[in-house]
C-alpha cells in the first residue's frame, strides 16, 4: 500500500510540474503517455497480485493520464496589451526599414508556411506574425 501512495504523490508532483510552463505540449504529451503506460503496468502488477483496490486507482490514473494526452491542448492566442513598435515588427518579418509592402507580404507570406499552427507551428508565433504584417501594412 505504501507504493500505492508514492505513486501518487509521485504523480501529484509530476502534475504540478506540468502546471508550471516547464514542458511544452509535445512534452507534456510525452510525460502523460509515459505516466499511462506505467500506471496500466502497475495495475496489471497489483491484478495478478489479487491486490484490488490499488489495481484500480491506477486502472482509472492510467485512464486519466491517456485522455490528458490526447487533449489538442491549442489555445487562443491572447492579444498584446501594448501596440507593437515598428521596430519590433521589421525584426519579426525581417524586413527593412524601407520594404515595400510586396516584400512585407512575401515574408509574411514564407514563415507563415512555417509558423502556421497546422503545419506544426504555435498559435502565438502565427498571432504575432499577423501583427507585425498589419502594423507594418498600415503603419
Amino acid at each position: 500500500m505504501i507504493y500505492v501512495a508514492l505513486g501518487c504523490l509521485l504523480l501529484f508532483l509530476v502534475l504540478r510540474a506540468g502546471a508550471m510552463p516547464v514542458f511544452n505540449r509535445r512534452g507534456w504529451k510525452f510525460v502523460t503517455a509515459a505516466g499511462a503506460i506505467l500506471a496500466f503496468a502497475g495495475a496489471a502488477f497489483a491484478g495478478l497480485r489479487e491486490a484490488w483496490v490499488p489495481a484500480t486507482v491506477l486502472v482509472v490514473m492510467g485512464l486519466w493520464l491517456a485522455a490528458s494526452a490526447r487533449r489538442s491542448g491549442a489555445t487562443e492566442a491572447r492579444a498584446p496589451s501594448e501596440p507593437m513598435s515598428l521596430t519590433e515588427a521589421r525584426s519579426i518579418l525581417g524586413v527593412d526599414e524601407g520594404a515595400t509592402p510586396a516584400e512585407i507580404k512575401a515574408a509574411y507570406t514564407r514563415l507563415m508556411r512555417l509558423a502556421h499552427p497546422d503545419k506544426g507551428g504555435t498559435a502565438g508565433l502565427a498571432s504575432q506574425l499577423n501583427a507585425a504584417r498589419d502594423r507594418l501594412l498600415k503603419g
